[in-house]
């Protein structure tokens, strides 16, 4: 695991909204120095948008598995260069 900057690009499929897991996401970052953003997708999914280390972003999703897993049914996950467009982590609406 490497300490290089990227991003991450996440969806999580299942029963996913409605059970508090952009609340939780949020509160997860708080504990990781990541920046992005949280929020529903019309088809029932959560995506995510995180940037920081790798190992800051591997960190942050493994606790947001350990902590909603029993709402996860899937993750696609897909990393690429960091945009440095973000200065905090919030819920997008």
């Amino acid at each position: 695991m490497t300490d290089e900057p990227t991003r991450m690009h996440v969806v999580f499929s299942g029963h996913v909204q409605g059970v508090g897991f952009r609340q939780s996401a949020t509160q997860i970052a708080k504990s990781f120095p990541v920046v992005g953003w949280v929020k529903n997708l019309p088809s029932g999914n959560v995506e995510i948008v995180v940037e920081g280390t790798k190992s800051a972003c591997s960190d942050f999703l493994a606790s947001i598995r350990d902590r909603m897993f029993e709402y996860i049914s899937d993750v696609e996950c897909q990393w690429t260069e960091p945009t440095n467009e973000f200065e905090t982590f919030e819920i997008q609406y």
